[in-house]
């Protein structure tokens, strides 16, 4: 980015437009050579202020709430591919006004709701869930077919074939994985639901498709999903999300303070890992610090601190060429994509402001908050 971060207000998401339409224009080209719909997961980016750069190439969104499918509705101008775990009955009728397909988690759950989909026919495309009982995730909070998973019907539930008015199956196994496991999903899906294909309008492969990262194989996600299509005739639809926003953007911190604790140098930001950067402690991992690297010796070295009052809320360690400051600004790499759609107000420390690096190198501001949305949030 060419922009000067000492000029920036702190803290601060920042997204660059030129890379976030690198990535929109790679995925725009997997979907036209491939003949796949790929859409924007929300839970993964679900920044609306970006959604005018959006729309120049790509229309709706997958949706997993009544929120953010009326987000879709409201600002892309489309209804919404919606799924969610299970749907609440005073929200359904609202959810089927902004949405165009809906897929439902268990037989329970569509054929509590069918009738309803019966009085609107053509309008609704309904799908299930299918839990394939195969994922490559190592991740347990993110592997969907663990043991006892609460997520998906697997193929003993179907055993009677499907019920009357399904028209897609919708499964959703991947995490941050390339081509190639999605080869082996679709081998395992194939040989436990292929019998049911042919019945099918269409087929969601879900989302943890990182198109966007370097070591992708891009031909080779076109080309197993040009032979899926052939076989089957199925229209079929991806919706990745962290891929959309992947490397294109940065959270901006200020060092507040250095905390020396027998020999232990913590930087204390005027961010939160548990609040603006949940994902780290999460999954956990080590964002990267632009112009910081791990742990060398003879190099100053320091924790990262957050500004809130758990103990916890600390990551590190990461070590710079010179001594760390209060007033230097510290660039957190990645944090576009998931970070920003978990941030809480906890401790009602200062949310992050939110900018974009324009292509002529300005920065813009598209939301800065206040106390009135910690207070609003509350009651």
């Amino acid at each position: 980015m060419s922009i000067d971060y000492t000029k920036v207000l702190s803290p601060c998401y920042i997204i660059d437009e030129e890379r976030f339409r690198k990535n929109l224009s790679l995925i725009r080209h997997v979907a036209d050579e491939s003949g796949a719909e790929i859409i924007l997961a929300f839970k993964g980016f679900a920044l609306w202020g970006v959604f005018d750069i959006l729309k120049e190439y790509f229309s709706g969104a997958a949706a997993s709430s009544l929120h953010e499918a009326r987000l879709c509705f409201e600002e892309t101008g489309s209804k919404a591919h919606t799924y969610s775990p299970v749907f609440k009955q005073t929200e359904f009728e609202e959810i089927l006004k902004y949405s165009s397909h809906v897929t439902f988690n268990s037989l329970n759950q569509y054929n509590k709701y069918s009738a309803v989909l019966q009085k609107k026919p053509g309008r609704i495309s309904p799908g299930l869930r299918i839990n394939p009982e195969f994922s490559e995730v190592s991740l347990g909070i993110y592997n969907p077919c663990s043991p006892g998973s609460r997520l998906g019907i697997t193929i003993d539930d179907l055993r009677n074939g499907l019920p009357e008015g399904i028209e897609g199956l919708h499964f959703h196994v991947l995490f941050e994985s390339d081509s190639y496991a999605l080869e082996k999903v679709l081998s395992v899906v194939e040989s436990k639901f292929g019998r049911l294909l042919n019945k099918l309008k269409w087929i969601n492969m879900g989302g943890g498709h990182l198109i966007t990262r370097d070591s992708y194989n891009v031909d080779h996600l076109i080309k197993i999903l040009r032979k899926f299509k052939e076989r089957y005739g199925l229209h079929i639809i991806l919706e990745p999300g962290s891929a959309f926003a992947w490397e294109t953007g940065e959270l901006v911190a200020t060092v507040e303070d250095i905390v020396d604790n027998h020999g232990i140098k913590t930087a204390i930001l005027d961010v939160s890992f548990t609040a603006h950067m949940p994902d780290c402690l999460e999954m956990p991992y080590k964002p990267k610090i632009i112009d910081a690297t791990d742990p060398e010796s003879g190099k100053p070295t320091y924790r990262m601190g957050g500004n809130s009052c758990l103990s916890g809320d600390f990551m590190g360690d990461w070590s710079f060429d010179k001594e760390l400051k209060p007033g230097d600004r510290i660039i957190f790499w990645d944090m576009i994509h998931y970070t920003m759609v978990k941030t809480t107000t906890f401790n009602g420390v200062q949310h992050p402001s939110i900018g974009i690096c324009t292509r002529e190198g300005n920065f813009r501001l598209i939301r800065a908050f206040s106390y009135q949305d910690y207070k609003n949030k509350l009651s």
